[in-house]
């Protein structure tokens, strides 16, 4: 069973977008030239893909998981710009091997690095990427790292549920040591630039459930026959702190640039 096993509409529904001047930052990052060729790992249902989608005109994204890359499907192919060619693969970073002579001018893993074998991956991608390309690792923070009352209490709620732990589908989380900098500095893109990018959002209940059974501590299938009860706990607690069922996040994304050293 995948991680994020019956997710994939959630996930295209409700995990915020890339915002534009994230977006930017990406797009700044890689050589301009025509055609610009992006990899995106661990795409999911193509959130950073499409956002890119108009800045480059030959792009990959690539996920493990089928239901994912069907839904990415649905969702990239009907917005795809004229002369962008787009290419769907299911596979694991470390297994994928791109078209003869096919070279990244940016690779995206965004809220995807933790899973992988992140310095395998990040040898491999020495293979994959233009001489003068760049590897981008960036994420925001998910609702487990609990920054405010309601979201402390949503945390609470999915614990008492299942258990104490962060769970990722059947196992727990493992959390990493090492900062994901640390990790690209021994890599072949070892000069790394970081960039933190601000960005405030509005949340409603119905938003933040469907935020939750995206993810792979929360996924529905999770809860089994306790699921009506979790959503009705969910619903009951978060009246508690609005009346007009409106929750500010502030949130930020940190984005982390590697290339490879000049010569």
């Amino acid at each position: 069973m995948s991680l994020f096993t019956g997710t994939a509409d959630y996930y295209r529904q409700y995990r915020p977008g890339i915002p534009e001047t994230v977006a930017t930052v990406l797009d700044e990052a890689a050589p301009h030239r025509t055609p610009r060729h992006l990899l995106d790992i661990g795409t999911g249902t193509g959130l950073v893909a499409e956002a890119l989608l108009t800045r480059f005109q030959d792009v990959i994204a690539i996920d493990n998981d089928a239901e994912m890359i069907e839904t990415a499907e649905q969702a990239l192919r009907p917005a795809l710009p004229d002369g962008t060619a787009l290419t769907l693969v299911q596979s694991a970073a470390e297994d994928f091997t791109p078209p003869p002579g096919w070279h990244a001018d940016l690779v995206t893993i965004c809220r995807a690095f933790h899973w992988l074998d992140q310095a395998a991956v990040l040898t491999l991608l020495d293979n994959q990427v233009a001489q003068d390309g760049a590897v981008a690792i960036f994420g925001d923070n998910s609702f487990w790292a609990a920054d405010s009352p309601w979201k402390q209490d949503m945390r609470a709620i999915i614990q008492d549920f299942l258990g104490e732990k962060r769970r990722a589908g059947t196992r727990t989380f493992q959390h990493h040591n090492r900062p994901y900098s640390e990790i690209m500095e021994d890599s072949p893109f070892s000069q790394v630039s970081e960039f933190r990018v601000p960005v405030q959002r509005t949340w409603n209940t119905a938003g933040i459930l469907g935020y939750l059974y995206s993810t792979s501590f929360a996924a529905p299938h999770l809860f089994g026959d306790r699921l009506p009860e979790f959503e009705n706990q969910v619903k009951a607690v978060l009246a508690k702190h609005s009346d007009n069922d409106t929750f500010g996040e502030d949130n930020e994304f940190l984005i982390r640039i590697g290339r490879r050293p000049r010569l």
